[in-house]
């Protein structure tokens, strides 16, 4: 059983920023299934833990059903983060949630990153906001990111964005099932050992 956490920072209900991620958790659904592997998924809607987040930002600990989801976080094998685009960067409330998270929590941890917007001209965050800094968190973003246009759903970038969201999927199935789950923390170089050499 491959466990895999689907963080959705829509803001809205319904939210076109879920709808990618139902998306997505389908066709990782089907990938996986193609090599033999069952998918658990949980989703997340941050939109529901705001209050507790800001508290736990606040106070240094989170409580009750935010202290489930970062356990299950902490304790998955991927991670799905779907995000809206504020102001050409990640959501105040996407990035509020990855500053609670315990230090280390998701290093060697495969990452499908994925983001809504208006229109495709937002879509050059993905890699100037959201991959740095789930990069410093050390986890490992797929090579595909995945961004919707509200032009994508339903109309003529439809079939674009249906590729898209096959490509990253299967990316982060390939993640998963190619040689191990997560790769052992003390893989990892710090800085300064490199510099000391």
């Amino acid at each position: 059983m491959t466990r895999v956490v689907v963080i959705s920072g829509g803001l809205g209900t319904p939210s076109s920023t879920r709808v990618l991620g139902d998306d997505i958790t389908a066709r990782l659904r089907e990938s996986l299934a193609l090599r033999g592997e069952e998918l658990e998924a949980t989703v997340v809607e941050l939109r529901e833990l705001a209050h507790p987040i800001v508290d736990a930002m606040l106070t240094g600990f989170a409580t009750g059903a935010l202290a489930d989801v970062l356990d299950a976080v902490g304790s998955a094998d991927a991670l799905v983060v779907v995000t809206p685009t504020f102001s050409a960067s990640i959501s105040g409330l996407v990035k509020s949630f990855f500053d609670i998270l315990e230090k280390d929590a998701i290093v060697g941890m495969p990452v499908l990153m994925a983001a809504t917007g208006g229109t495709e001209r937002h879509s050059l965050m993905l890699d100037f906001a959201m991959r740095p800094l789930l990069s410093y968190l050390g986890a490992l973003p797929v090579r595909t990111a995945i961004f919707a246009a509200t032009s994508d759903f339903g109309g003529p970038g439809a079939a674009s964005l249906a590729s898209r969201v096959r490509t990253g999927a299967d990316e982060l199935a390939d993640a998963l099932t190619g040689g191990g789950r997560r790769i052992a923390q003390d893989r990892f170089v710090e800085f300064s050992a490199l510099l000391g050499r």
